[in-house]
């Protein structure tokens, strides 16, 4: 079991394992009811039923259902952070464009495959807490955090207004891909990859 990460939409963080288990069910179940019903039919109610929890132990957690939305959605970062680690390790010495494919490709897997990703993924859907914590800001942040050492480069301000800029891009991009087919039209997600290079290279290069 993967833990969840303690997130500032947790009324109390778990302690004793159970309890993290509990989360994690809850966070399962929430994930789940998305995909089924949507953001605006999901309650609390509902999460607790399928995750065989009493509705206190909800509550325990969370306020309201944004607050589990914003919990999934950390914790959905959390675990592309770590696909794009293992990523890079595969990588080796492949360069920057080996680590922007890597970065691209492990977004488009949990697109696919993850429950509930394609409503929360890491919060752009649900507005969450204020500007300087905004979704993909919190994203370019990990992502240059990660990216500055696999590319021998200093995470300054530059560094992060480039890698804003290309999530930004990349998530605009994406979103119109999964508009124009289910699983991504993969000529626009081509254009995307071309274009995220064409930008870092006048950076990366």
């Amino acid at each position: 079991m993967r833990p969840v990460p303690h997130t500032t939409s947790l009324r109390r963080a778990p302690v004793q394992r159970r309890s993290a288990e509990r989360l994690t069910r809850i966070l399962d179940a929430c994930a789940d009811l998305l995909d089924e019903v949507g953001y605006d039919a999901l309650s609390t109610r509902a999460v607790a039923l399928r995750a065989g929890v009493p509705i206190g132990s909800v509550y325990r957690f969370f306020g309201n259902k944004r607050a589990m939305a914003d919990a999934l959605a950390q914790r959905n970062l959390e675990r592309y952070t770590e696909r794009v680690t293992e990523r890079l390790k595969e990588t080796g010495e492949g360069g920057w464009r080996a680590a922007v494919d890597a970065v691209l490709d492990e977004y488009l897997a949990m697109k696919r495959t993850a429950p509930g990703f394609s409503l929360v993924d890491f919060g752009n859907q649900i507005p969450i807490g204020s500007g300087h914590a905004e979704p993909n800001t919190r994203v370019a942040d990990r992502l240059t955090d990660l990216l500055s050492g696999y590319l021998a480069r200093e995470p300054d301000e530059d560094l992060r207004r480039v890698f804003l800029i290309a999530v930004e891009t990349a998530d605009a991009l994406v979103h119109l891909a999964f508009r124009v087919a289910p699983e991504g039209d993969e000529k626009v997600i081509g254009e995307t990859r071309e274009l995220l290079r064409a930008y870092l290279a006048r950076v990366l290069d």
